[in-house]
């Protein structure tokens, strides 16, 4: 499996001057290059690289790695555009917004990222230095710091190439790690996993007691930082400015710390209690839910695929079995008797089976339920 190890750069002010000028060739001849393909409707990577690779290196003082690395980049991200077209993520044929997209080239920000091959860079894990190609030549020495255990997983595992990313005027390093993949064991029974807002994940075996974790405290520092941002929106000066500046990803920083404690939470104890997780297959569910507009902020900022990830990932690392099960009225069935009635849920956390009269927090029955069929997907796709 192939993990991605993120190490903070301190460069000196001559070497972050170069590390600038580096990032800002690269992106502006990748801005370059997306135009040209997009007017000779030429996406391909070998047959964009047959019409600019010399003018790349020569417009921009590229080598000849640093060019391929754009023209690669180029093609990765119309190829990407292009499967968002064929999934219908742009909208529907002829819509404004396909049409709009369609219309224009792909265009780079002078700091997005820029890959790096071994030829490119090299790693002194002594040291704790890398030394990185840039515009005015190699330049060595440039220091990094990290984990101890991130600097074990780069020592052991580190393959492939390597991103360099400006962020907030401090500098990047983004590894590649290729892990040997671990056994999935046979699981003993299923952990279900229900994924909402009120609650971030519920978990529940076929029968066993829930364990909620709350969403409560995310939910309010969503709230307090969307009303900030809206107060210091109105003011318009250069200080509410300079503040929004400065607090921006604060958010998403702290939602992703909240997701990484509590996937690794229930990654453990399915490893200890050897079960196995069941996971709702939500994709697609902010084009299916229609909801009233007050209620649209919190759906779209509900970070159900960031869990997701990193679930599976913690999963296939500690050798845990995942299935992925469709939520098709798992809120409303009776982990029971089976019984489906939308009357089954009068309230959000409120579950009362109207046929058997059986009655549980709303999430921990809909987390039995995917526990059942978790288990079911496990038995038909192991069947033979």
């Amino acid at each position: 499996m192939k993990l991605v190890v993120q190490v903070r750069l301190l460069p000196t002010p001559e070497q972050a001057a170069a590390l600038e000028a580096t990032l800002r060739a690269a992106n502006d001849a990748a801005t370059w290059v997306a135009a040209l393909a997009h007017t000779q409707r030429v996406f391909r990577n070998y047959d964009l690289r047959r019409h600019v690779y010399g003018q790349v290196k020569d417009r921009y003082g590229l080598a000849a790695q640093a060019a391929q690395h754009v023209i690669k980049k180029v093609a990765d991200a119309y190829a990407t555009l292009h499967a968002h077209v064929r999934n219908g993520n742009l909208g529907r044929p002829g819509s404004a917004r396909r049409e709009r997209v369609l219309a224009r080239p792909i265009v780079f920000r002078p700091g997005a990222a820029q890959p790096f091959d071994d030829r490119c860079l090299s790693w002194r894990m002594d040291a704790r230095t890398v030394s990185i190609w840039t515009v005015g030549g190699r330049m060595k020495g440039v220091a990094f710091t990290a984990s101890a255990d991130q600097l074990t997983l780069l020592a052991a595992h580190r393959k492939g190439e390597s991103d360099l990313v400006c962020r907030d005027g401090r500098w990047f390093l983004i590894a590649t790690c290729d892990l040997p993949d671990v056994p999935v064991r046979a699981p003993d029974g299923f952990v279900g996993v229900d994924l909402g807002i009120a609650n971030i994940a519920t978990t529940a075996t076929g029968t066993g007691d829930g364990v909620r974790h709350s969403g409560k405290t995310l939910n309010a520092v969503r709230h307090r930082h969307r009303e900030l941002r809206r107060r210091l929106q109105a003011k318009q000066t250069k200080s509410a400015r300079r503040l929004l500046k400065k607090r921006r990803r604060k958010e998403a920083r702290f939602a992703a710390d909240i997701n990484h404690t509590i996937a690794k939470r229930i990654v453990t104890e399915a490893a200890r209690t050897g079960r196995g997780i069941a996971l709702e297959d939500l994709q697609g569910i902010r084009d299916r839910v229609r909801l009233r507009k007050p209620q649209r902020v919190t759906l779209h900022s509900w970070s159900f695929h960031q869990l997701g990830h990193f679930i599976a990932y913690k999963a296939a690392r500690a050798g845990v079995a995942l299935v992925w099960v469709d939520p098709a009225y798992t809120s409303q069935a009776c982990s029971a008797c089976g019984h489906v009635a939308k009357n089954n849920r009068p309230d959000q956390e409120t579950f009362a089976c109207t046929s058997c009269g059986f009655a549980e927090h709303a999430d921990v029955n809909a987390a039995r339920n995917i526990a059942a069929r978790g288990e079911t997907g496990w038995a038909v796709s192991h069947a033979a």
